[in-house]
């Protein structure tokens, strides 16, 4: 097999069969007899709670089967757990310090005028570029079927759909009167998926692809769902499948909170509205961004049945994740803005043409910041050189090959580093607001910060690294114009 010319950090042991990729995936797809396509799935606030990420309750049948034929990461990260952020960090290549954009509503091209996006990369090499639904940032639910904080220069044409679940706000129950985006809500909606905006936005999408097979235009394709993000609203068969009495609600130790600095303290308490809900409120809401999940799938399932049915699967690649995490509960908070595993971890499945149909499964870190340099290099497409990702490409071809050492992302001042098997923050400047570590061998769920009584030297050891991806992450990208605001 040709060996591909990227720097390998580390080696990584106990990792399930492989997913193979033929030596090149662009000459593979250009035996099919064409460029090799893009279609680029994301969920909007979903976690890992699925089926192939070993979550038992979480029906998730489509992404499952995704999974089947492509390389699920295991260990994937966003580098800042909140929507805008996030979108424009992996849209640019950038880590949010270097596009300067760690807030909401903000439109790329305040901040990097001339920037080259992902979607732009396949633009310029004569690919159509498509979005359907959220990409950017939108503000849920009063933005959705506008154009919400888009990118107008990264697409050639775009789609925004708006169904009955934005017309039924009134129906929609919420922990705050008037807020549906922000706070929990959901609604067991009447009516089928073609009625929501993520079943128009599938029906679209099936649509175009259609419509491309027909034409044989190669395409980037970019598809954005809104569920589960709140409201979550999803037909009521799909409530139906989590009966109330088996939702489980995570627990919190006594005294949890005492153990954090007081600045992560605050990123799990300061939405007072959903701190100690009862745990009948609890299950309901947990059962509603489940119906939510399986709804979202069952969207997905109908986009990679029209691929499979046109042909297009021979020379796609499909890649399907989130913008970040989410808290159910953990930590006794609700949704995302932490710097815990629920809200920077992300699920990540890659299928590229020359795969075999086994799907495989790597520990391998990953970041966000890779999806850009990562489609090029499968698409045989050459990447701005001022990109922060690394390619995860080797890591497609044998998942005990780890394409990165570490994990990096920041909220507010805080920043996390997330190796193999610690998790590592520092809040403040250098930590003097406090830090924690958690051992995932011993504590997968980081209940119990063990800053106080850790090893001085792995503490010296983490706290190096984190400060270099901090350095890194601030490095100024060279031949684009960045405005400071």
């Amino acid at each position: 097999m040709k060996l591909l010319n990227v720097r390998m950090f580390f080696m990584v042991c106990l990792f399930l069969p492989a997913a193979v990729l033929r030596p090149d995936p662009s000459k593979a797809a250009e035996e099919e007899g064409g460029k090799t396509n893009v279609l680029f799935i994301i969920c909007d606030d979903l976690n890992a709670d699925l089926g192939s990420y070993g979550n038992p309750q979480v029906q998730s049948p489509n992404i499952d089967k995704l999974a089947s034929r492509g390389m699920l990461f295991e260990n994937a990260y966003c580098q800042y757990p909140l929507c805008g952020p996030s979108r424009a960090s992996f849209m640019t290549g950038l880590y949010p310090n270097q596009n300067l954009i760690t807030k909401n509503r903000i439109y790329i091209r305040n901040r990097l005028p001339d920037v080259q996006t992902l979607s732009q990369m396949f633009i310029n090499n004569g690919y159509q570029a498509t979005r359907v639904g959220k990409i950017y940032h939108y503000d849920v639910p009063k933005a959705v079927g506008t154009d919400g904080h888009d990118d107008p220069a990264s697409w050639m044409h775009t789609f925004n759909p708006k169904g009955r679940d934005v017309a039924e706000e009134d129906k929609i129950f919420t922990l705050r009167e008037g807020r549906y985006g922000a706070t929990l809500s959901w609604l067991a909606a009447e009516g089928d998926d073609n009625e929501q905006t993520d079943g128009i936005g599938a029906a679209e999408t099936v649509k175009l692809l259609k419509q491309y097979a027909d034409e044989e235009t190669p395409f980037f394709l970019a598809v954005g769902l809104y569920r589960p993000h709140t409201p979550y609203v999803a037909p009521k068969k799909y409530f139906e499948l989590y009966p109330l009495e088996n939702i489980q609600v995570p627990a919190v130790p006594d005294g949890y909170l005492k153990t954090l600095p007081p600045d992560a303290v605050r990123s799990v308490t300061r939405m007072k509205e959903q701190l100690n809900l009862s745990d009948e409120l609890s299950r309901q809401a947990i059962r509603a961004y489940y119906a939510s999940i399986s709804f979202a799938d069952a969207q997905i399932g109908r986009m990679l049945d029209a691929l499979t049915e046109t042909g297009l699967d021979k020379n796609t690649v499909v890649v399907f994740t989130s913008d970040h995490g989410y808290h159910m509960g953990e930590h006794g908070w609700w949704q995302k803005t932490t710097l815990f595993e629920n809200a920077d971890r992300v699920p990540l499945i890659i299928a590229a043409p020359g795969m075999k149909e086994a799907g495989g499964r790597t520990r391998s870190i990953a970041e966000m910041v890779d999806f850009y340099p990562t489609l090029a290099e499968l698409c045989g497409l050459e990447a701005p050189a001022y990109l922060s990702g690394v390619s995860l490409v080797p890591t497609l071809e044998d998942p005990e090959t780890a394409s990165r050492r570490d994990a990096f992302t920041q909220y507010a001042n805080g920043y996390g580093l997330r190796t193999a098997r610690y998790r590592y923050t520092e809040w403040g400047t250098k930590g003097e607001k406090g830090a924690e570590l958690y051992d995932h061998q011993r504590d997968p769920e980081e209940l119990h910060n063990l800053i106080q009584s850790a090893d001085p030297e792995l503490l010296k050891q983490l706290s190096a690294r984190l400060h270099e991806r901090i350095e890194e992450s601030m490095k100024v990208p060279l031949g684009i114009t960045r405005i400071t605001p």
